[in-house]
């Protein structure tokens, strides 16, 4: 998967490659690890009960009680929680704890409707560095290392995350955030940074600023990314790998359940340690809601384990993965969840094929001619929808029909959907300085 001047430069670091930030926690038994999950969730059960209205009518309505639970297999014959729920009770309503015993506050943007509310004890802070120290020394972050952090910081969790989990590590923290890409470059270079955090679209713009500015960014200090908050392909991992010089790891988290840190890639990179002393996961068909076999592809739930100020019970995450249970290379026990190929609520259904954004991505990424950014451009015609996928030439020397018309064959010959293709000039695609916009939708709203 690596070049090979990244094989070389990690070459020298094999004998670090075992190191853990909890070693106990991490290579846990499995039927040890269970036995945990159980006593936590058992305590989480009673705790939402008691102090969240909305799980305890649940709960009440279905006659089922928390010491009802005897198995981790129990936990099935419990509600879903979605999103909604956090919405419609905005914004403390779900909390188990008082607002005066929060420590913080956090937030989702609110683009449409009310904003997501999340909120963190002082506990709930420390087992949330604790995990993302403990995700960075997986995706292998060393005590010492320079980690320039260009997540967003604010109601954002991605970037307070990063930042007070590289901290807990004992890692030097660049507190950079996002934008004045410029500055990013020259302080990457200046500081010696390591280890750069940012979403990968972001990544992909720090790229270029520097090749614009005659930096190289493959001869800078930078040996690995982790890259987040947005889903990506492999083919926009190795366009990383290949622009910055750095290994390109996955991590993933989202505000509804902790922040960035519930799970995260290896240096095998091998698929996500998801942490199951924390964290109970299900693999569900997202339409019958029925648990699918292991391996089988399906929308992840996730239940919290150890949360004391928002207890959640089966959130249904809409992101899409596969789950294993084989032990890794890297002796870590956790389950291994697979890359997020989508989410159930991004994905789009063209003149009746299901199309999600990472696909396109898959088949735009690393094609000649084409600069690594596009987005996807929905409207109706008539009863049908239509799909618009708006490319950016790599120069202006490309810029042309036939490549119009090349992409347009690729999407339709490799996803089997008929879309309009549109090259755009160079540096006429927005940029991203946090999550990506990928898909405009321009179809009408309903009433």
């Amino acid at each position: 998967m690596m070049t090979a001047m990244l094989q070389a430069r990690y070459a020298a670091r094999v004998h670090q490659r075992k190191q853990y930030f909890d070693r106990a926690a991490e290579t846990m038994p499995r039927e040890e690890l269970r036995r945990l999950q159980l006593k936590r969730l058992r305590a989480t059960l009673k705790d939402a009960c008691e102090n969240v209205p909305l799980h305890r009518e649940r709960m009440t309505a279905l006659k089922v009680r928390p010491q009802d639970i005897r198995t981790l297999e129990d936990v099935r014959g419990l509600p879903f929680t979605v999103k909604s729920d956090l919405r419609e009770h905005y914004p403390f309503g779900m909390f188990a704890r008082p607002r005066a015993a929060l420590a913080r506050l956090h937030a989702s943007s609110g683009t449409t409707g009310k904003p997501t509310v999340v909120g963190y004890t002082a506990r709930d802070l420390s087992t949330w560095a604790d995990l993302m120290a403990r995700s960075m020394a997986c995706a292998g972050v060393r005590r010492g290392d320079v980690v320039h952090n260009a997540y967003g910081y604010g109601l954002f969790t991605g970037g307070l995350g990063a930042h007070y989990g590289a901290e807990r590590l004992g890692a030097t923290v660049v507190p950079m955030s996002g934008g004045s890409t410029e500055r990013q470059v020259l302080l990457i270079q200046d500081f010696g940074a390591r280890v750069l955090c940012a979403t990968p679209s972001y990544a992909l713009n720090i790229a270029e600023v520097a090749e614009r500015e005659g930096v190289d960014l493959r001869a800078s200090c930078l040996e690995i990314g982790l890259f987040g908050a947005e889903p990506w392909s492999e083919a926009m991992r190795r366009e990383i790998e290949e622009r910055i010089g750095l290994k390109a790891v996955d991590v993933y988290g989202l505000s509804e359940i902790m922040g960035p840190g519930v799970a995260v890639e290896c240096e095998a990179q091998d698929g996500l340690h998801a942490w199951e002393d924390h964290f109970l996961f299900e693999i569900i068909d997202p339409d019958t809601g029925q648990p699918v076999p292991e391996g089988e592809a399906g929308e992840l739930v996730i239940t919290t384990l150890t949360k004391q100020a928002l207890p959640m019970i089966r959130y249904r995450t809409r992101d899409i993965t596969r789950a294993s249970t084989a032990r890794c290379a890297c002796g870590r026990s956790h389950l291994r969840l697979q890359r997020i190929t989508g989410r159930n609520d991004d994905m789009l259904i063209i003149r009746g094929v299901n199309v999600y954004p990472s696909q396109i991505e898959a088949v735009l990424i690393g094609q000649p001619g084409i600069a690594p950014y596009y987005q996807l451009v929905v409207e109706r015609n008539g009863s049908l929808d239509e799909l618009t996928v708006e490319i950016e030439a790599a120069s202006l020397e490309h810029l042309c029909e036939e490549l119009e018309q090349r992409v347009r064959h690729q999407i339709k010959s490799m996803i089997g959907v008929t879309t309009r293709v549109v090259a755009k000039k160079p540096g006429e695609v927005p940029r991203s300085q946090g999550k990506a916009v990928r898909v405009r939708d321009l179809r009408p709203r309903k009433p």
